[in-house]
């Protein structure tokens, strides 16, 4: 009993020496793993819809004559449609930000799959962009892939407190990567995109993505503040510009990234826009993510290579997904005189 006790005080005592230096023990548990994956599943609910609400307010817009948001226009602005889009966006946005406060980025991010899944099954509804076989097995892939990732992703946390993360991200390795990032987008943003942004839909979406990687490592840092501040209150972090300045970071990128989303949502199809955007933000945001975080360190090899193989699926499932909307669903037929075959050997009529 008096072992007990004694245990117990030592404990107490490690938890305030852990609060009066800013630092929170580890609190990731199992509970909390599956709270950030249904944060990340609802996410994408929310993402996926919020493409379809978008393009229909840009579409209508178009039909009334506006200046189109692809060549600088933001009638956009005026419209309810868009801000229902943006909302449900916000809250999407919101449910995923949230998700990293309690789930790995190696798992969050790569589940927002599930959102091109959505926005392929309401695009065929209400853009009525064709969703054929070759769709339907991608849907089954993407679901397959994305289970896959949950199985085998990562359940604890590598970076327990905001002090560790301050230290890490001073690292060289991720310093060199901010730097190139910034570097790129500026090019893009002076040069690439003025003269190929409407010709090429990975122009716009590789400035998204790449600004999209910072938001999540941001957002990251974020959930560790409201965590050691939960814990011991807001005299527990280490300096207050530490919150401050990751909260403008998130600001900032969520704007350029909202503006240069809807110049490729206006100038391209959402089957070409949704699709190749996921594969460029999940892959930087992985990179930065194991740059950073390091989540991957203590994984096993088997988990490892089953995580890649779920994204390697997942991507696989995106683009056929892509694929099968470019043009109108058409059956096998069996004829007599001689026929014509499009690129998946579908007999054309006529």
């Amino acid at each position: 009993m008096i072992a007990s006790f004694m245990d117990s005080e030592l404990e107490s005592h490690r938890k305030e020496m852990d609060i009066t230096t800013g630092v929170v023990p580890s609190t990731t548990t199992t509970s909390d793993f599956y709270l950030g994956l249904c944060l990340a599943v609802s996410s994408s609910l929310f993402i996926g819809s919020s493409f379809i609400i978008k393009k229909l307010s840009l579409i209508r817009l178009k039909t009334k004559g506006h200046v189109r948001a692809g060549s600088g226009g933001f009638g956009y602005l005026m419209d309810w449609m868009w801000w229902l889009g943006l909302l449900t966006m916000g809250l999407g946005e919101l449910a995923n930000f949230t998700a990293y406060a309690f789930a790995p980025a190696s798992l969050v991010t790569p589940l927002g799959a599930l959102s091109v899944l959505v926005n392929a099954i309401l695009a065929s509804k209400f853009l009525k962009e064709k969703l054929n076989n070759l769709g339907k097995l991608g849907c089954f892939l993407c679901l397959l892939g994305s289970t896959m990732i949950v199985i085998h992703s990562p359940k604890e946390e590598q970076i327990d407190n905001l002090q560790e993360l301050l230290e890490k991200a001073t690292n060289t390795v991720f310093i060199r990567y901010v730097l190139t990032i910034v570097i790129v987008c500026s090019i893009i943003f002076c040069y690439i995109g003025p003269h190929y942004g409407s010709r090429y839909v990975a122009v716009y979406l590789i400035l998204c993505a790449a600004i999209g990687s910072l938001t999540v490592m941001s957002c990251k840092g974020l959930g560790l503040v409201i965590r050691t501040i939960s814990v011991s209150s807001i005299h527990g972090l280490p300096n207050l510009w530490v919150p401050i300045s990751l909260c403008l970071t998130v600001i900032v990128c969520i704007c350029i990234q909202i503006t240069y989303l809807n110049k490729a949502l206006d100038l391209f199809s959402t089957s070409r826009v949704t699709p190749i955007y996921y594969v460029l933000f999940t892959t930087l945001v992985i990179i930065a993510s194991s740059i950073l975080f390091e989540e991957w360190r203590k994984m096993k090899e088997v988990d490892i290579l089953g995580a890649s193989c779920g994204f390697f699926v997942t991507v696989v499932a995106i683009f056929m997904l892509n694929d099968c909307k470019e043009g109108p669903v058409i059956p096998f037929q069996m004829r007599q005189n001689p026929t014509k075959h499009n690129k998946y050997g579908l007999v054309r009529s006529g």
